[in-house]
């Protein structure tokens, strides 16, 4: 079962009107895009993804709503070029849903779930070269604790990387069971009765296959660019990374520049072009129907001029 994390708090959020251009930067399974959809009969819905089962699954559900949107095949790191291409330089409101989706755990071949055996594999666009098996596999030492420590602030870095060096050297570690005993066999016992000891190292090397920090910073950026005056971009972040990521482009955003700020008069001119609308986590109502919603977060901001 998939559910649209923080769902009636985006299209609070959103200020959706019917004739408005908005972009799903995130359409995953159509949750959020149908919602939209159905609120703007005279607008147009843009929606990005790169997985195929999510597009196909998506297009037929959307279909039976109404015919105005538009899936874009492709990262939304793309996302300016993209419209571009379509003749969109300015959108209404723009929405970024950066968790991985249940249905892609819960598919076990795709190799996201330490729960499930399968090939390392973790590619949100199965046609890219790179694959959680490469990086177990091939990433020497010092980069394997790089990414675990800062993409999974993980503090038994250096143990879990030596010991995938010790047994790699044996015979490949090729499906994610083998690396979850790997990642056990590397940690102390209490660390392992306090947390599953493979969550943060999962998460780490997911990020590592699929470039996820660099391509929500540059998505996020070209978002707040394509807004309109009174548009909203929305960002749901499932870890601190991203959430300090969006953060702080949102702080920077909506702040004076510090040359600016000792001012006692500020030009209109120079006055800043957007403002945070606020930060929402989910109900415990949300919470008790769907526990995967438990870390999310949702950051507004709006365009003021």
């Amino acid at each position: 079962m998939h559910f649209s994390v923080l769902l009636n708090e985006c299209i609070e959020q959103l200020n959706l009107e019917e004739n408005q251009i908005i972009v799903d930067c995130t359409l995953g399974f159509g949750g959020h895009s149908s919602e939209i959809l159905k609120r703007i009969p005279k607008g147009h819905l843009y929606a990005f993804d790169q997985d195929e089962k999510a597009i196909s699954y998506s297009r037929d559900r959307l279909n039976k709503i109404a015919s105005n949107f538009d899936i874009i095949a492709s990262n939304f790191v793309h996302l300016k070029e993209q419209l571009e291409d379509r003749g969109v330089t300015k959108v209404h409101g723009i929405l970024f849903d950066l968790g991985v989706s249940s249905p892609q755990l819960d598919e076990k071949e795709r190799g996201f779930s330490f729960h499930q055996d399968a090939r390392l594999d973790m590619r949100m666009n199965i046609h890219q070269s790179l694959s959680a098996y490469e990086v177990v596999n091939t990433y020497s030492f010092e980069k394997l604790v790089h990414i675990f420590k800062v993409y999974g602030e993980e503090k038994f870095a250096v143990p879990i990387a030596r010991k995938i060096e010790q047994v790699r050297m044996e015979k490949p570690i090729e499906t994610t069971l083998e690396l979850v005993e790997v990642i056990k066999s590397a940690v102390p016992e209490k660390y392992k009765r306090d947390h599953h000891p493979a969550r943060k190292v999962f998460q780490a090397i997911r990020i590592e296959v699929n470039d996820e920090l660099r391509v929500c910073e540059e998505g996020i950026k070209q978002a707040l660019e394509l807004l309109e005056v009174g548009g909203r971009c929305l960002v749901i972040t499932f870890h601190s990374l991203e959430d300090r990521i969006c953060k702080n482009i949102f702080k920077q955003a909506s702040s004076l520049p510090k040359e600016l700020s000792k001012l006692p008069i500020v030009p209109e001119k120079l006055q800043p072009k957007y403002k945070i609308v606020g930060h929402y986590r989910p109900t415990d109502e949300e919470l008790n129907e769907n526990h995967r919603s438990r870390s999310a977060t949702l950051r507004v901001i709006e365009r003021i001029k």
